[in-house]
């Protein structure tokens, strides 16, 4: 994709007709834009709502630029007395989003810069607060698939609908006790749920649909993937003392955490992770699909995933706990003292 067509996808995202010299208004203003450059979807999304500033490089080049129509499309003729912004000045480093503190993009695209610009823009994709495996695991090869998967044209909703195939893979041989065959399904699937969010980002091809589809999946199929790994171990004779007991805090406990993550952002507007240090620390290892599956991925290796299973639910017991003591702790913090870190 060239730095143009990212443009014109950028301007469709934010609500900007695309205009030639010929077609640009007589009056009124316009925001002019150098396609040698590559830019944050937010970087232009801001420009678009000040008018009368220039953005500028490290070396002060305007790049761009939000003047009325009359003063050209030239950026190296504008006035002296047009205010420059740099990207952190007209932006913001604290992407909300992506729950994460890092300098919006702005690169010159050349040649020889290509490569460089193609890593800038998967690392501004990736998430900041998120599990250990998707943070510190996945990036290296998330990378290489999500560029072939832009070069082979393929949609994030094609991926997203790969994993959909990997979670049902992954439950029915859970199920049947073929836990082998099934951690490799999963383990997939929890890849392919990383390559098709970054590949929407790189690409600004996301979707109202294609969020509700994979936001949607992620929400849901972690308990029932859990409920078969407890029936696999039945299929297996394996015994679990309460087993019961143990489902229920498992299923439960997802759900629970879940809620309280809900109740936390209604509170206090700020997404529990995203609060303090800590809390952006504990999500790495909280009771989510992945930390989980690492629980159960080691037990079974060993031939115990019945134990697996207990340490599961051990760890959502814990986890529900400490979420709890967050929600109170906030509730417990001067009236907007609940800010995000990162923010800071």
């Amino acid at each position: 994709m060239t730095s143009a067509q990212r443009l014109s996808r950028i301007y469709a995202r934010v609500g900007l007709s695309e205009v030639t010299r010929e077609t640009a208004p007589a009056i009124g203003d316009v925001v002019v834009v150098d396609a040698g450059w590559v830019f944050d979807e937010a970087l232009i999304r801001a420009l678009a709502g000040r008018p009368g500033v220039a953005l500028v490089d490290e070396t002060g080049r305007i790049v761009a630029a939000h003047l009325p129509s009359s003063a050209g499309e030239d950026l190296s003729a504008i006035a002296a007395d047009v205010p420059r912004l740099t990207a952190m000045e007209l932006g913001s480093a604290y992407n909300s989003e992506l729950r994460k503190r890092e300098p919006p993009v702005l690169e010159r695209l050349t040649p020889e810069t290509v490569d460089a610009v193609e890593k800038r823009l998967f690392k501004g994709s990736y998430k900041g607060v998120t599990d250990l495996v998707t943070k510190y695991v996945w990036p290296a090869p998330a990378r290489v698939v999500t560029r072939w998967c832009a070069l082979a044209k393929l949609t994030p909703n094609m991926v997203t609908f790969a994993s959909f195939l990997m979670v049902l893979a992954a439950f029915w041989l859970f199920w049947t006790g073929q836990y082998g065959l099934g951690l490799v399904c999963a383990w997939i699937m929890t890849f392919l749920d990383t390559v098709d969010g970054k590949l929407a980002r790189v690409t600004l091809t996301s979707s109202k649909w294609g969020n509700v589809f994979d936001h949607g999946i992620d929400l849901i199929h972690p308990p029932f993937w859990w409920w078969a790994w407890f029936v696999g171990l039945g299929a297996l004779g394996f015994a679990v003392p309460h087993g019961g007991l143990l489902l229920a805090i498992v299923v439960g406990g997802y759900v629970a955490q879940r809620v309280e993550e809900g109740i936390f952002l209604s509170l206090f507007k700020v997404e529990m992770h995203a609060w303090r240090p800590f809390d952006s620390f504990f999500r790495l290892i909280t009771a989510r699909r992945n930390p989980n599956l690492l629980f159960l991925t080691a037990s079974t290796a060993v031939g115990r995933p019945d134990v697996g299973f207990v340490l599961v639910a051990a760890w959502t017991a814990i986890c529900f706990v400490v979420h709890a003591s967050q929600i109170v702790q906030g509730l417990l913090t001067p009236r907007g003292g609940v800010t995000s870190w990162l923010s800071r």
